[in-house]
């Protein structure tokens, strides 16, 4: 009879499963999925299955003749993974293939060089995003414009960002309130419901509310991150807006634009990649939103959420190092 192997005290059970968070993570992605489709057609769609289809193909391509190890295909890690990379990108036709290499990227590089789900220190999905902000810097900035409700067509007309416009016209010598007030900004409505060019999984910061929500309600992540990102964010941007209303834009547009809802609740918040312990969670978020800001109104681009988690993520070992939970019965 073999021996039993009894470790020390405290002993926690507990049903949780790394495949039963990630496919909780999966359902609350489900909202800004149905929302994309719903605003840009069949391109959100066929972007989305592409992503999706290259993530799961590659990842068990790797673990069966590189690795040689059983697949993990099945506790839905890379699911997450496709999702959040074709949420990252523009829903134009000219993308559908061209996700397939941040696929490659985000699995080859960002994941499984590491050693798989659980070791890898960078968010996969941003690795392979920031890939291809790199390398096709032309489709990834060319936005589409939301069309009617459930648009067959993969033909689509391009627009700007909001962050993007005002950045333009911040750069060709405007006034952020002309800029504002201008044809070319929608107003706060439209940018809350989605009405706005972007990438198509940020677009609506009310279907990210809602996945937001259910992942809190399920525990899946905690609001240490999202709250202290966000505030963070909020905070730095309104002592600029107060400093100078003419060329920083307020609190309530900086957290409403671009993908910093989107980052702070779904990417930010990826339990690998993120401090353990709450203090370390906090100082996390808050790095994260003050580098969103500064990369949003001193660097070369108008956004600075997938730079500035990245970043981060290199941190999250000192951060671990130096902020640990307190000991068990101390």
């Amino acid at each position: 009879m073999k021996p039993l192997s009894i470790s020390g005290s405290p002993h926690v059970h507990s049903d949780e499963s790394t495949k039963k968070i990630m496919w909780r993570v999966n359902l609350a992605l489900v909202p800004m999925l149905l929302v994309g489709i719903a605003y840009f057609g069949l391109n959100a769609l066929l972007i989305s299955l592409v992503s999706v289809a290259c993530c799961c193909l590659f990842q068990w391509l790797i673990e069966k003749f590189i690795m040689k190890v059983p697949t993990t295909l099945w506790d839905g890690s890379a699911i997450v993974t496709g999702l959040l990379l074709a949420f990252n990108v523009p829903a134009t036709a000219s993308m559908i293939w061209i996700v397939a290499i941040g696929a490659l990227v985000a699995i080859g590089i960002g994941k499984m060089s590491f050693g798989g789900l659980g070791k890898n220190p960078f968010n996969p999905a941003l690795v392979g995003r920031v890939f291809l902000l790199i390398s096709f810097p032309v489709q990834m900035t060319t936005w589409p414009t939301v069309g009617k409700w459930f648009p067959m067509s993969l033909d689509t007309t391009t627009g700007a960002t909001p962050l993007g416009v005002i950045k333009e016209g911040l750069m060709n010598g405007q006034k952020l309130s002309d800029i504002m007030a201008s044809n070319d900004m929608p107003s706060l409505l439209n940018i809350f419901l989605g009405h706005i060019g972007g990438s198509f999984g940020e677009v609506c910061a009310l279907a990210i509310i809602i996945g937001a929500i259910y992942l809190l309600c399920r525990k899946v992540i905690t609001w240490h991150i999202p709250v202290s990102f966000i505030l963070t964010a909020a905070i730095f941007s309104g002592i600029l807006w107060l400093v100078n209303p003419e060329k920083f834009v307020d609190p309530l547009t900086t957290i409403l634009t671009g993908g910093l809802l989107l980052g702070a609740c779904f990417m930010a918040t990826d339990m690998v990649t993120s401090p353990m312990s709450k203090w370390g969670q906090l100082l996390f978020g808050f790095g994260c939103g003050l580098l969103t800001i500064i990369i949003r109104n001193w660097g070369a681009y108008p956004e600075g959420v997938s730079f500035a988690i990245l970043l981060m993520n290199a941190v999250t070992p000192l951060i671990n190092r130096y902020i640990k939970p307190k000991r068990f019965a101390k």
